[in-house]
């Protein structure tokens, strides 16, 4: 079975894989360790989501501290790029190497144009490509106006009222043939011809189209017979649950096929190849009753100082079960769920110190205002008697970072009392963001 680990162990492993181990660098933080970080998360997932910041801005912050977020821009938009958009865990950031890969497992065709009578597809997808083929990157609205398509009602479907010019876009990107180059300052999607996009080693040949276009333009996923060690795809999952694991340092098979969201019998058969050969190692954990793999070259720290509040898409948190198992952690995002219904809040953030996730804040930037609103802050049982400390040095951190002036604190949960009196602490004793205030 390999080694026996103990739980304390395999959290350190987990949390050096991901970065989130050590105390922040004290230092200016500069484009090349945002880039490293990057690298070594393999992913940042994207979502439109506002409240606090953009989610693929956190991670970063969570890691390196007060950063520029431009430095994101420049890693996604200058060439060669070092960040690309597709889909992966849902849609992300990627590292540029994964995109072939990828390519071939992705089967979202839920967001795509299978619902449209196949005469009008091929003519959006024809007067598209052609239109990228010549020009500028563009959002779908200049698209929908450029080839002046029009329709009476937009096409019904999953969580959007997209028109048809846009699911065809979707369906393209989905595809691999056209690719996001930018984004708008509303969060709309650029999109351009691959080939624009991508480093030279990524992108695919202009002629080619998509890869094993067969299956994939039918909507079928891949024959998990196709992943078998040798074949293209069999490979391209080899390369993904590598970079999952290495990512995870520790986890099971779902771990690793859930972070760029792989079908689980390929994954299965690529964990077993990496085991055999020493890639990746068996272990054991008591209290975490898993078939578990520690990556060969997963770093076990001797103790875990680090600090840091993370985004509800943070990697850390993607697999909720190994959440729970791992760090006693039971964790829900209750954007959708009903006000009403909510436990601690909409954009909650969990709170990380040492090797434990000590507390949860419901956060809210107030722009306007200039405030950084604690809607919502909850201990967990067992969260030590410096939480409340370090949990005020971490808020006025980023409210300094997002250029807030304020960390106002709502009397909602039970460590908000604490949390106030500590934050007014820090600004008696002139540490923090220059007021601290308390809505009544």
């Amino acid at each position: 079975m390999g080694a026996v680990l103990t739980l304390s162990q395999a959290r350190r492993i987990a949390l050096a894989a991901q970065g989130l181990a050590k105390e922040r660098p004290t230092g200016p933080v500069t484009t090349r360790a945002v880039g490293r970080t990057f690298d070594q998360l393999q992913l940042i997932q994207i979502d439109s989501v506002n409240v606090l910041a953009r989610s693929h801005y956190l991670p970063f912050f969570s890691r390196l501290g007060n950063y520029d977020r431009t430095m994101l821009k420049r890693l996604a938009g200058t060439n060669p790029r070092r960040m690309v958009e597709y889909w992966a865990h849902e849609a992300s950031f990627i590292r540029p190497v994964h995109f072939q890969d990828l390519r071939l497992w992705q089967s979202r065709t839920w967001v795509g144009a299978h619902v449209l009578a196949p005469e009008l597809r091929s003519s959006l997808e024809e007067r598209i490509l052609a239109v990228l083929a010549r020009g500028r990157p563009l959002t779908a609205r200049q698209l929908t106006e450029i080839i002046d398509h029009r329709e009476d009602k937009a096409v019904q479907g999953w969580g959007w009222n997209w028109n048809a010019a846009k699911r065809v876009l979707e369906d393209l990107f989905e595809q691999g043939t056209i690719s996001v180059a930018s984004r708008t300052e509303q969060f709309e999607r650029r999109y351009a011809m691959t080939e624009k996009v991508m480093p030279s080693s990524a992108a695919p040949a202009a002629q080619t189209g998509p890869i094993c276009m067969p299956h994939r333009g039918a909507g079928v996923p891949v024959d998990p017979g196709s992943a078998a060690a040798g074949s293209a795809a069999g490979e391209a999952m080899l390369r993904l649950i590598e970079a999952a694991a290495r990512a995870h340092g520790i986890g099971t098979v779902r771990c690793f096929s859930d972070y760029f969201r792989l079908p689980a019998k390929p994954a299965a058969l690529a964990v077993r190849t990496l085991e055999a050969q020493g890639v990746l190692e068996r272990v054991s954990v008591p209290g975490w009753e898993a078939e578990l793999y520690r990556h060969s070259e997963a770093v076990l720290p001797r103790r875990a100082t680090g600090r840091a509040l993370l985004s509800p898409f943070d990697s850390l948190v993607f697999e909720r079960r190994r959440l729970e198992r791992l760090f006693g952690f039971h964790y829900r995002i209750e954007i959708y769920t009903p006000a009403s219904k909510r436990r601690f809040g909409y954009y909650v953030l969990p709170f990380l110190l040492g090797e434990r996730l000590v507390a949860r804040v419901d956060l809210k930037a107030d722009r306007q205002r200039g405030q950084l609103l604690v809607r919502g802050s909850y201990p967990e049982t067992d969260a030590p008697p410096h939480t409340v400390e370090e949990l005020a040095a971490e808020l006025i951190l980023m409210a300094g970072w997002l250029g807030l002036q304020d960390v106002v604190v709502e009397p909602v949960g039970s460590l908000a009392a604490e949390l106030q009196q500590a934050l007014q602490s820090r600004q008696r004793n002139g540490s923090g963001v220059p007021y601290v205030s308390h809505v009544d």
